[in-house]
């Protein structure tokens, strides 16, 4: 399966320099020194001064090799790049970090420069935020209100019905790393009458601890709101809010307080206190993992009094999450569940059944695609009617799989593999760079190959008989999608023993390139180790420690 699409276009991995001297990322400095010495001595010109030819690519290899060792041999270069990169060692202003600096000094320094590349671009940033909501009257589907005399001369295809519009827009207009301004409007219209609104927003950040925010909207139902926002120790904070809402009756006021604690590390507390239109008292309990969300809450209220408890089933595994809730109060009982799941890198798609009384049984469709949310509320009965609950649950289900299977994945896999295609045209010079090095790092390395399989063999040591790296499984798979790397792999054998660290990118090894591009990549061993033979498999980036007696297999493999 081809790798993800998303992303930067470059599918060539940046220069890996632990991978070029055979280390892993916690490598010491006698490590570092030991392994610049042994490619010294495979790759240094002087080694191959009699062929002039060799003695030229020679060159090439051993300067790339001094110049990873240059950068992890000193401890303030090697911070910045096992923070940022090679990118953070080129990044303009890094010639004002100077040797004395300790590591986190530099990485202070970096985010410096990082944050002031962020203002100079501030003024061009906005986030543009809107919703779409379309509400939909099905009950027509499900409970038919026309008398049964009258059903003879109607339509037999049931009525549907937009009863409801609204659009919600807003953008920000950052005026200083501090300050941001907010302009939002929104029109709605339901049952015929319609509405429509504009505000504008100020919010200050104070210090790390505070903000302020003050909120102005004009039209129907005119208010001013301000907010505040203040972290009142290092596991609690406060908001405070007050709301001036102007009617024909005159100025309504309000208050909003909450006061929340994180208990534990997972569990928060929060309680919250409204006075003035809607008066009540509320407290919530939240527990939230990696996996896992529940929340508990109890509201004490003139206008509504309820209990409600909420869970959510994250499967972060599969982009997707399981919601199901319970409230009941003097409303009534209300029962919902739902799921949700990332269908691309930008859209989040979900739906949710809510049955209960009064309100009876509706179904709400949610797209969230980047910062844009469309909503469709679809009523599907009055009071609670089994059929609608069944076909609510269900037909959404089987239209997504049926969308999925027929029309999304087959347009993906074919924008995949344009894109794939794409891209590596657009990296066939450097992979052809790459190639090339790998090729002249097997030529050099022949002396030190030869010698090594000479004495593996002499003493019943570890000897590489095959080694293949690519794409090794999957339709098609041709000859040109992996490449034989026995010869590199023997060249890194010390006293019996082959070692590459977690997380190594292996077309980074000395001999070693990709040979296909933007594809997922496997490298398969047979060895002889003690005179047994050996086989093993591990997929790119996966450690690898030879020998291992689970690799030890009776009969040649075919």
């Amino acid at each position: 399966m081809a790798a993800s699409m998303e992303g930067d276009d470059n599918l060539i991995d940046s220069d890996d320099y632990y991978a070029w001297l055979g280390l892993s990322k916690d490598a010491s400095k006698d490590e570092i020194n030991n392994a610049f010495r042994r490619l010294s001595r495979m790759y240094h010109p002087d080694k191959h001064a009699s062929n002039p030819e060799l003695t030229e690519k020679a060159g090439v290899l051993f300067t790339r090799v001094k110049q990873a060792y240059e950068v992890l041999s000193d401890e303030h270069k090697r911070a910045i790049y096992d923070t940022t990169g090679i990118k953070g060692l080129e990044t303009e202003g890094w010639e004002l970090v100077t040797r004395t600096k300790t590591p986190q000094e530099i990485l202070e320094e970096y985010e410096r420069l990082s944050k002031e590349r962020e203002e100079r671009r501030l003024q061009q940033r906005t986030n543009p935020r809107g919703t779409v909501t379309v509400g939909v009257d099905a009950t027509d589907l499900f409970e038919s209100y026309m008398p049964a005399d009258a059903r003879q001369y109607s339509s037999p295809i049931p009525h549907f019905e937009i009863n409801q519009m609204s659009i919600n827009q807003s953008v920000e207009c950052p005026l200083t790393t501090n300050d941001t301004a907010t302009l939002s409007g929104s029109l709605s219209t339901h049952n015929g009458s319609g509405r429509g609104n504009i505000s504008g927003s100020f919010r200050r950040i104070i210090s790390q601890k505070s903000w302020a925010e003050a909120e102005l909207t004009v039209g129907n139902g005119s208010e001013l709101q301000i907010r505040g926002f203040r972290t009142l120790w290092r596991r609690g904070f406060c908001t405070l809010a007050g709301l001036f809402q102007f009617t024909p009756h005159g100025l309504r006021p309000g208050v909003s307080a909450t006061v929340a604690t994180q208990l534990d590390k997972n569990l928060q507390g929060r309680l919250m206190w409204n006075a003035g239109l809607h008066s009540s008292i509320n407290t919530m309990a939240i527990w939230d993992t990696e996996k896992h969300h529940l929340t508990w809450a109890i509201q004490l209220g003139f206008s509504n009094t309820f209990m409600m408890i909420h869970y959510t089933r994250k499967f972060v595994e599969n982009d997707a999450k399981f919601r199901s809730s319970l409230r009941f109060g003097t409303f009534g009982v209300v029962f919902e569940y739902g799921c949700e799941k990332k269908v691309s890198q930008f859209s989040v798609l979900g739906a949710t059944m809510t049955v209960g009384t009064p309100m009876g049984v509706s179904l709400k469709i949610r797209l969230n695609r980047g910062t844009q949310t469309y909503i469709f509320p679809i009523h599907l009965s009055e009071t609670i009617v089994p059929s609608a609950v069944f076909y609510g649950t269900v037909v959404p289900i089987g239209v997504y799989f049926a969308v999925k299977i027929l029309l999304v994945n087959p347009f993906i896999k074919g924008q995949q593999e344009r894109e794939l295609q794409k891209k590596k045209e657009a990296n066939q010079q450097r992979l052809a760079e790459k190639k090339r090095l790998a090729e002249t790092a097997v030529e050099l390395m022949k002396a030190t190959v030869d010698r090594s399989y000479e004495m593996e063999d002499r003493k019943g040591g570890l000897v590489i008989k095959k080694a293949l790296y690519g794409k090794l499984e999957g339709e098609q798979v041709s000859e040109s999608e992996f490449i034989n790397v026995s010869r590199p792999l023997q060249a890194i054998i010390h006293d019996s023993k082959l070692f590459i660290a977690q997380d190594t990118d292996m077309s980074e090894l000395p001999g070693f390139y990709d040979p296909c591009v933007g594809e997922e990549k496997e490298l398969s061993v047979t060895y002889e180790f003690r005179r047994q033979l050996h086989v093993c498999k591990f997929s790119n980036k996966q450690k690898v420690l030879l020998p291992n007696r689970e690799h030890r297999c009776e009969k040649e493999p075919s």
